[in-house]
């Protein structure tokens, strides 16, 4: 390159481990990318670092930078050491929406990348907390030119700030057999009808969606996420006796009962004394740890549906919270039910942008007005359901409960009944 290269005597020391560091990746990008602007770029930004590790210091501040008709989707950074790392003094990060699943084609990866490459640092993250892919490294003038150019070919901005965030969703019924719903879809709908509260940062902080096929819950969305879409079933798990019984022959009957039996939650399996398994399916509580074993013996019942869950989040005032179950169980088979989906994330965050404090999570508005209050709220039953551990305790006061249970078997008849 044509500049002098940055001493960085520290950062080195980061390569040293038994890891790959970052450090290598952005010495690539100074030292082999065939643009001198890149090059630039690159060296301007391992100078700053290392002179952040020599005085323990941040240099990086905020500021405002959008493009036209958007509140939201860059994170601006500003270097108060600019005139010292010229080529580094704006150096934003962009927040784009990936496909739901995260289903790339290679030629759109090398588009993107291409674009970024003609307009920012060259440094992607594939993907961000949130789900983004993290575009980092942009001037203020070429957020607008590179936004331009990936909107052309139908990428749009992700979340960033008080406003609904990018939703993620795991690889789905594509790619794996555990799939109880079409979570692409589920993700597409609340995507496209949210799109102009993802744009526009207008609530009491961020909330989040993120949609899991099945009880695995690959996106970790029961403590990541504020509206929780998670797939299971609700009759029985099927078993394929023979390939159990195979899969016994073949690991002993010794390892079976060590290695999936004993570790059953509920103890709800059984090994027969024929090598066949019994399922106690009223106590089974969808750990799936069974069917990930064995899945060509074990697979998800055919009644399948979604729970959804609201309150998620990592730590913030009052600490971790779990996602509190506020639809058991929800059958996703016409276009109605994702609509009811929803209506139900429409009713949920317009409750909380009404009663919610500054820079307060949904969960923890529940948390603090109480679980009833926040149910009527948003018009949703008291369900016996509703439960904050198995077969323990309930999310819900017991007060009156009597009465709640004889409106919900009320319920349930008229259902029965209404059914035909």
């Amino acid at each position: 390159m044509a500049q002098d290269k940055h001493p960085t005597p520290m950062l080195d020391e980061l390569e040293t481990g038994p890891w790959p560091s970052f450090v290598s990746g952005i010495k690539r990008l100074r030292d082999q990318h065939g643009d001198e602007r890149i090059q630039g770029v690159a060296n301007s930004l391992l100078g700053q670092l290392e002179h952040s590790y020599e005085t323990r210091k941040g240099y990086w501040k905020g500021g405002t930078v959008s493009v036209y008709g958007y509140g939201g989707g860059i994170i601006p950074r500003f270097s108060e050491v600019g005139q010292q790392f010229p080529e580094s003094k704006e150096f934003h990060t962009l927040r784009v929406q990936p496909p739901a699943g995260n289903h790339y084609t290679t030629d759109i990866l090398r588009q993107l990348g291409d674009s970024w490459e003609k307009w920012g640092s060259g440094l992607v993250t594939f993907h961000g907390q949130t789900g983004n892919i993290m575009f980092i490294g942009a001037s203020t003038e070429n957020t607008q030119h590179f936004f331009d150019e990936i909107n052309d070919y139908g990428f749009d901005l992700g979340g960033a700030g008080p406003c609904v965030r990018t939703s993620m969703s795991c690889v789905g019924s594509a790619r794996c057999e555990q799939s109880c719903a079409n979570e692409h879809k589920i993700h597409r709908t609340l995507v496209n009808n949210f799109t102009d509260d993802v744009h526009r940062p207008a609530l009491p902080y961020k909330f989040k969606f993120k949609i899991s096929g099945c009880p695995n819950d690959c996106m970790n969305s029961i403590e990541r996420a504020d509206m929780a879409v998670i797939g299971t079933w609700r009759d029985d798990m099927k078993i394929d006796q023979d390939e159990w019984k195979a899969y016994v022959n073949e690991k002993g009957r010794k390892h079976v009962v060590d290695n999936i039996i004993s570790r059953c939650p509920t103890n709800s399996l059984s090994l027969n004394n024929d090598d066949t398994l019994s399922v106690d399916n009223r106590n089974c509580v969808r750990c799936m740890h069974c069917l990930n074993v064995v899945p060509k013996a074990l697979s998800p019942g055919d009644d399948k549906g979604v729970t959804i869950l609201i309150g998620g989040k990592r730590t913030l005032k009052i600490g971790d919270l779990m996602g509190t179950v506020i639809v058991p169980f929800m059958k996703m088979e016409s276009d109605e039910d994702y609509e009811r989906i929803v209506e139900i994330a429409e009713e949920t965050i317009d409750f909380w942008a009404e009663n919610g404090l500054e820079h307060e999570r949904c969960g923890e508005m529940i948390e603090r007005i109480g679980l009833v209050n926040f149910l009527e709220g948003i018009g949703i039953d008291v369900d016996p359901h509703m439960i904050a551990n198995p077969r323990e305790s309930s999310y819900v006061r017991m007060d009156g409960w009597d009465d709640e249970a004889v409106r919900w078997f009320e319920r349930k008849a008229e259902a029965r009944a209404a059914a035909g």
